[in-house]
């Protein structure tokens, strides 16, 4: 019998990547594992040829207007059929080793946990692949995820998941997240929620393509989402909570 395994790739102009990235999905590796694979592309308003590539692939690709990382792969989880059994997310910029999506479904097939998380900061980063400051920010952020949620992951922005699929059955009702916040957002609430979440050693190489983040604006709301989930439960209601300031620095910063 086999299980069927989804692997989404949100994508905004990744024409440069994302033929390497469907191209790397080591299918006859997964079929021997007994694993039957559907790629989906999330199409988010690109207006390069991603879409076309991936179709020429002969992939599913599905369209999302909303702009934002996390509308798109909202978008992607409500696209991921009944019968599966894994669901997999990296991005389309070919950063991520789509060739190593073994090494992230492996414990959830042995039943060692619910979520897999690739670590960047835990395996092996290419040359060029991600900027000095971009690491100490990055491990600020880890070091306040594992301290005030007692997560044990050591990449909370990576954009490489693997989950079964109950867990995006019940987490995705709970996302509001729009942009880059979205693997903030999904890592703090799935802590909350209970379910058991480990990071492994992946490989991070220098994007195709040009970079869609902004540092400062994008920052600022990865950590407006750190504090917001601090007292997040889903029986709780939505309220306030204090920010430091951070809503107001980002609404000052997006008006200019």
């Amino acid at each position: 019998m086999y299980n069927k395994l989804t692997i989404l790739i949100p994508c905004y102009n990744e024409e440069k990547g994302i033929g390497r990235v469907i191209d790397g999905v080591p299918l006859q590796l997964l079929k021997r594992l007994r694993l039957k694979t559907e790629i989906i592309v999330i199409n988010n308003n690109s207006t390069d040829k991603t879409a076309q590539i991936a179709l020429e692939k002969k992939v599913r690709v599905i369209d999302e207007v909303k702009k934002g990382k996390g509308h798109a792969i909202i978008a992607g989880f409500n696209a991921v059929s009944m019968d599966t059994t894994y669901i997999v997310m990296l991005d389309g910029d070919n950063t991520y080793k789509s060739k190593e999506i073994l090494r992230l479904i492996e414990p959830l097939m042995n039943d060692f946990c619910h979520v897999v998380i690739g670590s960047r900061l835990g395996g092996k980063m290419r040359k060029n692949s991600l900027k000095v400051q971009n690491r100490i920010v990055n491990w600020g952020y880890t070091f306040l995820v594992r301290y005030f949620y007692q997560a044990n992951v050591t990449d909370v922005l990576s954009g490489y998941f693997a989950w079964r699929k109950e867990v995006i059955d019940d987490l995705k009702k709970y996302l509001d997240a729009e942009g880059f916040e979205i693997e903030m957002d999904m890592i703090t609430k799935m802590k909350r929620l209970g379910y058991l979440m480990y990071s492994v050693p992946i490989t991070y190489d220098e994007r195709a393509g040009e970079t869609k983040i902004s540092a400062l604006s994008d920052g600022i709301r990865v950590l407006r989402t750190f504090f917001k989930n601090l007292n997040w439960s889903p029986k709780k209601k939505k309220r306030n909570v204090p920010t430091f300031g951070l809503e107001r620095i980002y609404s000052i910063f997006n008006s200019n």
